[in-house]
């Protein structure tokens, strides 16, 4: 499946990590768009309807959100993990940018 970034802002988030970390994040993308819906953990997790998240987890753990519109794997929006629950404030970003690939 072919990847797709509605939003620079993920592109400037992942060149902000460390290399490590970067590297890893980029390494379980490429996953993603290899295996698509059948990516599962410890890479991906269902987070609700239609939106996922991929898991990167090291000396930094990061999270980025995704959705599947039509044939492309859409990368919605990402963040440094810093507690066991999603904040709130990511996850309305995440939803916001949502709606907008849907009313695109």
């Amino acid at each position: 499946m072919e990847i797709k970034y509605i939003d620079p802002g993920i592109e400037q988030f992942i060149g902000r990590l460390d290399e490590t970390t970067s590297a890893k994040l980029i390494r379980t993308i490429d996953l993603l768009e290899r295996f698509g819906h059948a990516l599962r953990m410890p890479h991906s997790k269902k987070i609700e309807e239609r939106l996922f998240e991929l898991r990167v987890t090291g000396r930094q753990s990061v999270r980025v959100f995704y959705t599947f519109h039509q044939e492309t794997i859409v990368l919605l929006h990402g963040y440094a993990k810093k507690s066991q629950r999603i904040p709130e404030k990511e996850l309305a970003t995440t939803r916001r940018k949502r709606m907008g690939l849907a009313e695109s």
